[in-house]
C-alpha cells in the first residue's frame, strides 16, 4: 500500500506512453575512412586538358547493429576522375552514423537503415569528399543529390529477380 501512495496516477500512463513511442535519432556522425590518390601527379596536373575529364561516381550503403537499438550506417562514395586513360584523382570516403532506433517494427527497420539513415549521413560525405579534392588543389566534383528510396527499391527488385531466377 505504501508503494501506491508514492506514485502519481497521472505520471504512470505518461511513462508507459514514452516507452512505447518509436525512437529514431542520430547519436553520432563520423568520418570512418577517407583516401585520396593522385598516381600521376605532378605531371598530369601540368598537362593542358584538351578534353573534358571523365568522372565516375559510385555509391554503397551498408548497415549493422552495434548494440540493442543502435545501428551503424555507412555510406561509401568513390569519385574517379580520368583524362586520356590516366587517373587524375581517386577519392573515396566512408561516412557513418550511429542511430538509436527502437519501437519500430523489424520489417520497417530495413527501410529506415537503407533510406532515412543514409539520407542524413550523405551530406557530410559530400562535404568531406569535396573538401579533400579542394585540399589536393583540383577542382572538386560535387556529388549529386541521391534519392536513397529509389536506390533501395531498385536493390529490392534486383534481389527479388535473383531469387526468382534461382527458384527456376
Amino acid at each position: 500500500m505504501a508503494e501506491n501512495e508514492n506514485v502519481n496516477p497521472q505520471e504512470a500512463p505518461a511513462q508507459e506512453n514514452e516507452q512505447s513511442q518509436p525512437v529514431f535519432q542520430l547519436q553520432r556522425c563520423y568520418l570512418r575512412d577517407a583516401s585520396l590518390e593522385m598516381p600521376h601527379a605532378p605531371e598530369i596536373l601540368m598537362q593542358p586538358q584538351a578534353e573534358q575529364p571523365q568522372v565516375d561516381i559510385q555509391f554503397e550503403v551498408s548497415q549493422r547493429p552495434v548494440a540493442e537499438g543502435l545501428f551503424d550506417v555507412t555510406v561509401r562514395g568513390t569519385i574517379t576522375v580520368k583524362s586520356a586513360e590516366k587517373t587524375i584523382i581517386l577519392v573515396e570516403g566512408k561516412q557513418s552514423g550511429i542511430f538509436a532506433i527502437t519501437g519500430i517494427p523489424a520489417d520497417a527497420i530495413q527501410h529506415v537503415t537503407n533510406v532515412l539513415c543514409p539520407s542524413m549521413v550523405y551530406p557530410y560525405l559530400r562535404a568531406n569528399l569535396a573538401d579533400l579534392m579542394t585540399r589536393a588543389n583540383v577542382p572538386p566534383v560535387h556529388l549529386p543529390e541521391v534519392n536513397f528510396e529509389v536506390l533501395y527499391q531498385q536493390r529490392l527488385a534486383q534481389q527479388a529477380q535473383q531469387a526468382k531466377e534461382q527458384a527456376n
